[in-house]
């Protein structure tokens, strides 16, 4: 099979979809990869080392996906990225589509395979490509969060871990799962009065061993949202319904009456968002202001961290790399269910329940 790397174009976007490392193990196995001209330059990887590794340097991106019969990215594709997408493409990215529609309909009309990294589902319900960039996105939207609240940023001008005398900052997480224990670790680890929210008893018993008892948790209700999100310094939304958007979760009303400088990281902006005033952004242009409440909705967090990012996305993504070369998409999915669940198009079909719901496009069977 031949496999094309592509140079990301989001905005300040520098991860890679593949390490040397990768190239290495595909090559190996009797695999081709082209690598575009400077995509590994972000995270700190040279052309030479591709190179090296047994990969072609391509000059462009029209060459990379003209060659290839799987592209591995790291982001969904933007607008510029849609004409070079052709028949029968295996697509191997994150994608997100409930808030890409215009992506969507691209991928349905051009007969792309695609594969999201973040709705690959085991059994247990875990989402193992999307874990390390959950883990980095929750300990990143702390350190966002704490420099965001700063007075000198637009902030509130209060420290995460307060001082002697001085109270610590309250720090809101909606959600309970990678993202939000992720947060919580940092949070709690700064010094900040932590409290998380969740509608699962079971993952606020988790979190409350992890911590023994030292941060607050919650189950959700209107009321205890309210009451807590209404009392935050920073409030972060950590919400994820797999393939789907996420639940409003924090009306426009409710953020009116947050303190003023306030700071909201909404992590869960690649699905729309839980918090109702938030709209996507980016790192050149993070924060904006709604009712005097800082809002970062930047929908590509971990690429503000692009070695540590690449080479954690790249550990888990590419033993599925390997299988979807080594018999095809359809093999691989079909002995692999975790996989299947991560089929999102095929063959001018939506095959993803929760995009489909979302973005009210009819849901068909793979077919296969």
């Amino acid at each position: 099979m031949v496999i094309g790397v592509p140079k990301e174009i989001k905005d300040q976007e520098f991860r890679v979809g593949m390490v040397p490392a990768g190239v290495m193990e595909l090559t190996h196995l009797g695999h081709q990869v082209y690598v575009e001209k400077g995509a590994g330059l972000g995270s700190g990887i040279t052309d030479t080392e591709f190179l090296d590794a047994g990969a072609k340097i391509a000059p462009s991106a029209k060459v990379v996906y003209g060659k290839a019969d799987m592209v591995i990215k790291v982001k969904e594709p933007l607008h510029a990225e849609f004409p070079l997408l052709r028949d029968g493409q295996v697509l191997f990215t994150f994608l997100h589509l409930a808030a890409e529609k215009a992506l969507t309909i691209e991928l349905l009309a051009r007969n792309v395979t695609s594969i999201g990294y973040e709705t690959i589902q085991r059994e247990d319900g875990s989402l193992p490509l999307l874990m390390p960039m959950s883990q980095v996105a929750g300990r990143l939207a702390v350190q966002v969060g704490a420099n965001f609240l700063q007075e000198n940023k637009g902030g509130r001008g209060v420290l995460l871990s307060g001082v002697p005398g001085v109270e610590a900052a309250k720090v809101v997480i909606i959600g309970a799962g990678t993202v939000g224990a992720n947060a919580a670790k940092i949070a709690h680890g700064m010094g900040a009065d932590t409290t998380v929210i969740d509608i699962s008893v079971d993952r606020l018993d988790r979190m409350d061993d992890l911590f023994q008892g030292k941060i607050r948790t919650l189950v959700s209700s209107r009321h205890i949202v309210e009451e807590y999100v209404g009392g935050a310094d920073l409030l972060i939304g950590a919400v994820l319904v797999p393939g789907a958007m996420a639940p409003k979760l924090v009306g426009r009303g409710l953020v009116s009456r947050m303190k003023k400088g306030a700071v909201i990281v909404d992590v869960a902006i690649d699905q729309g968002g839980c918090v109702e005033t938030s709209r996507p952004t980016s790192h050149s242009d993070p924060v904006y202001m709604v009712d005097g409440v800082v809002h970062y909705c930047v929908t590509n967090m971990p690429g503000a961290v692009p070695r540590t990012s690449t080479f954690a996305l790249t550990n888990v993504t590419l033993p599925y790399a390997v299988r979807i070369a080594q018999v095809g998409p359809v093999d691989a999915m079909k002995s692999d269910p975790a996989l299947m669940k991560g089929l999102n198009t095929y063959r001018g079909r939506l095959t993803n329940h929760a995009v489909a719901r979302a973005l009210r496009i009819k849901y068909e069977e793979a077919g296969f």
